[in-house]
């Protein structure tokens, strides 16, 4: 018994601190009531175990009623937070419409980073699914590539991973069974769908002896592609089609989902010979899978010691090239991911505008509430409940926010892919799965706790005074007045460092799309085509034959004024060589780039690329020695004081020892390989055996796509088993080449216009407010002879300080924040003069017109009326 008693304090106290899971208006109602009853029971009992067992009960007690209590205290500030709300109706619908528009922002750009950086590739294990490439240290940002013979020493001799395969897209040209065809697909090793865990549909996937240099012709069919050309047929395993010119086997059909790379639909074994691929033939992109319990550093640090020792292995072929292991979610994501994150950051910066304005809403009407809040508190509400009030208040509006803004994500989406010309990789979804959905919650919570909190924080400091003053509505205090304006101040910054942003990226976007690029782009077709490799091999007479053909017969039609033969088509072809200047040779690592484009006669013609110097090539170069035309930037950077007319290059390494080039012709610099940055130089050869060509390009004298059904009919006609591309034209091939630039644009111009136009109607509610609250000081000022100009400027004068404040703190952080953006701006500095005085002017502007309707009000106070309100 007296051991019971010893015990008695401690149970009390670990009673007393598990009320604490009671709500704090519970505890202090009944805490000390309960407390009382557990001691009482706790004295009755004369053993340790029935102390124990009343404890037990007790505290199991607690742990079932305590969330009921927090539960029914929840629902009844729900209940109460509509009916204020009900009450307000324009206020409640202005600041959810204004959530939403900020929440509905932030969900959309966060589903393209959902579908970009954070949706798991459709892979078993994708986690473990890496990208291992080769980069050149000078251009170490860009996506590398695998040569062959690297990736078979690298795959025969790693420790660390399962598995290396590599893969190169490409278009097959599919013939028989109706009209020729050409599908996105990829040539690839045996080891990739081993690698990515993909299980064939029927049949079965590439094996070791399928890959081998004569190896058998087989082909793999995507579960669309099978349906749509061969109608499902379920007897399609063995099936002989032409893929190219060439008959191949059909061994597997692969499930709908899977599309790799990008949008594949057919895919062919690559029958590579070690014996002929050179080491400096980068054009593979390799894939590989970490064993289990492997980390990116361990095949980081293993792939690149392997690496190194090839290269010793090999000198000759040692272009001082490195390998880099990264997850392929990265490898695939990283052209978007600056992109993706800078409008990530552009759409907070929106948020806080929208919440900042929200907020300003609730200190208004807060204001008006001071009695309410003022009498529950002298009846005994604590701050806390009344916050908690508050708190409820804003977890309504901002899940009411929340919701009406996923809704309008869902239908910007469509907009959203609308700003993108291309066709997007399969793995990119853009829809809103859970991942968006909690980003979306999440974002209404926390923002909504945010501005919830605002008024509470402004309002406690004068609730005395407010008692004091019979609760009326329109007094103020300094603190929620000093908070009134410093939102305000901060909806100004944050809106001129998305204004500077914004301007930045639209000066950018017009030089991108105001450069000259050297050529005309206006009613220039281009087509790219696909002939039947078997029947016009490279050089041959027949495929000579026929390029002549194909570009005489489309010349004939109506309207066509030229038309020429390509290697690749501007701005969409990323072909290029090494190359050596006759009497200056270089070692491998240091030798540059050119664009290497293939061309027949009438190809500068037809593009309207000026020839500065030389001749043009003609139909007799064919057969004659070897010739070349370089752009004037190629001729000026290596014969800077003499003619280049004459000189001789030669491409490839060195020690392939390739034919000597003369130079023919000197042609005016062009873009050929990239809209945006520095493009390689050119050098264009005619046509000859050693390359093929699959572009036409053809000049019209009027809208080039009424041509496109007959120049197809024309080629078509030639041989029907020609396949040819869908038609575009050079502006719209430009078009495309610059739509992140444009995708950027738009949706940061159209944050920054949602910031400006945010901000505006928070400084006019704040003035229209301050006036509403100096009715009665604006009265008496012009009862004792203030004129309406002098009302008028100290009503504008309040709202150009506000106005002038946000507009120094925005200028100070744009100046730190658009530095960001530097990757992403062309020939425009993040710190251009204009893009900041244009952003001043425009929001100083606006501040101006937001100040004008409470200035023009301010002054129509009768004074008469104003004096009775005392």
């Amino acid at each position: 018994m007296a051991r019971a008693h010893t015990w008695e304090p401690e149970a009390l106290r670990l009673f007393r601190g598990l009320l604490f899971l009671y709500p704090a208006e519970f505890r202090a109602e009944y805490g000390r009531e309960l407390c009382l009853v557990f001691a009482d029971r706790c004295r009755e009992e004369r053993s340790l175990a029935g102390l124990f067992a009343v404890g037990l009960q007790a505290v199991l007690g607690i742990f079932r009623e305590a969330p009921k209590e927090h539960y029914h205290m929840i629902v009844q500030d729900f209940r109460h937070a509509l009916r204020v709300l009900r009450k307000d109706a324009p206020v409640t619908a202005a600041a959810i419409a204004i959530l939403a528009l900020g929440i509905g922002s932030a969900t959309l750009v966060f589903s393209l980073v959902n579908a970009l950086l954070l949706r798991p590739l459709p892979y078993p294990g994708q986690d473990r699914i890496v990208a291992v490439n080769e980069y050149s240290p000078k251009n170490r940002d860009e996506n590398g590539s695998l040569a062959f013979p690297n990736y078979a020493d690298l795959r025969a001799r790693t420790h660390l991973l399962l598995d290396l395969g590599v893969y190169t897209p490409d278009q097959f040209t599919l013939r028989g069974e109706g009209a020729a065809e050409r599908v996105p697909g990829a040539g690839v090793s045996d080891g990739v769908f081993r690698i990515l865990g993909v299980a064939p549909l029927l049949g079965r996937v590439f094996t070791r002896a399928d890959v081998l240099p004569h190896g058998p012709k087989v082909v793999l069919l995507g579960e669309e592609l099978w349906e749509r050309r061969y109608g499902s047929d379920p007897h399609v395993l063995g099936r002989q089609v032409d893929v190219a010119g060439v008959r191949s086997t059909v061994v597997g059909v692969m499930p709908r989902s899977f599309h790799f790379p990008d949008r594949a639909e057919i895919w062919s074994p690559l029958q590579l010979d070690l014996a002929t691929v050179r080491r400096t033939d980068h054009y593979l992109t390799g894939v590989a899978r970490l064993k289990p319990g492997v980390s990116i550093a361990q095949a980081n640090a293993e792939i690149a010691g392997l690496f190194h020792q090839i290269q010793l292995e090999n000198p000759a072929a040692n272009n001082g090239w490195r390998t880099r292991v990264l997850p392929y979610r990265d490898f695939l994501a990283s052209s978007f991911r600056l992109t993706v994150l800078t409008l990530l950051a552009a759409v907070g910066l929106l948020l806080a505008i929208a919440c900042a304005n929200v907020s300003n809403l609730l200190l208004v009407k807060a204001s008006a509430r001071s009695g309410e809040m003022a009498v529950r508190t002298a009846l005994g509400a604590t701050r806390r409940r009344l916050a908690r009030q508050l708190v409820s208040e804003g977890v309504v509006l901002g899940l009411a926010g929340g919701a009406l803004g996923v809704l309008l994500a869902v239908l910007g989406i469509p907009a959203l892919l609308a700003l993108i010309p291309i066709d997007l990789p399969r793995w990119m979804v853009f829809s809103l799965d859970h991942r968006v959905l909690g980003f979306a919650l999440a974002l209404s919570l926390v923002t909504s706790i945010g501005f919830g909190l605002a008024p509470a924080f402004g309002s406690f400091g004068e609730l005395s005074g407010a008692l004091k003053a019979g609760g009326r509505g329109g007094s103020t205090g300094l603190r929620q007045k000093l908070l009134r304006q410093g939102l305000v101040v901060g909806e100004v910054a944050l809106s001129v460092t998305l204004l500077t942003g914004a301007g930045l990226l639209v000066k950018s976007f017009v030089a991108l799309k105001g450069q000259s690029l050297g050529y005309r782009t206006e009613s220039v077709l281009a087509v790219r085509f696909a002939y039947p490799e078997n029947r016009y091999p490279d050089g041959a007479p027949a495929t000579r034959a026929l390029m002549a053909r194909i570009a005489e017969q489309v010349e004939t039609l109506p309207g066509v004024t030229s038309a020429a033969i390509s290697s690749g088509v501007p701005l969409d072809d990323g072909w290029g060589r090494i190359f050596t200047i006759e009497g200056r040779p270089r070692p491998l690592k240091d030798m540059p780039y050119v664009n290497h484009i293939v061309t027949s006669p009438g190809y500068f013609r037809t593009l309207g690329i000026p020839l500065l110097r030389g001749r043009d090539f003609t139909a007799a170069d064919y057969d004659a020695p070897r010739i070349v035309v370089v752009s004037r930037s190629f001729a000026e950077r290596y014969w800077p004081h003499e003619s280049a007319l004459g000189k001789r290059i030669q491409f490839g390494p060195p020690d392939r020892n390739e034919a000597w080039h003369t130079v023919v012709g000197v042609a005016a610099d062009s873009r050929h390989g990239r809209l945006k940055g520095e493009d390689r130089p050119n050098v264009y050869l005619p046509y000859n055996p050693d390359f093929s060509t699959d572009s036409l390009l053809v000049r019209t004298a009027s809208d080039p796509a009424r041509l496109v059904s007959a120049i197809r009919s024309r080629i078509v006609g030639i041989d029907r088993d020609i396949a040819v591309n869908p038609a575009l034209t050079l502006a719209e091939i430009a078009d495309r080449a610059a739509w992140r630039d444009r995708f950027s644009t738009v949706l940061f111009g159209a944050f920054a216009t949602l910031a400006l136009v945010l901000a505006a109607v928070g400084l006019y509610a704040t003035l229209s407010y301050t006036v509403s609250l100096q009715t009665h000081e604006i009265g008496i000022r012009m009862a004792l002879g203030a004129t309406a100009a002098r009302v008028r400027g100290g009503v504008l004068r309040q709202g150009l300080t506000l106005a002038g404040l946000g507009l120094a703190l925005g200028i100070a952080a744009a100046l730190g924040l658009t530095r960001l953006l530097a990757a992403q701006l062309y020939t425009v500095s993040p710190l251009d003069p204009a893009a900041y005085a244009s952003a001043f002017v425009v929001l100083l502007a606006v501040a101006l017109l937001a100040a004008f309707v409470p200035t023009r009000r301010a002054t129509r106070v009768d004074p008469v009326i104003a004096l009775r309100q005392e």
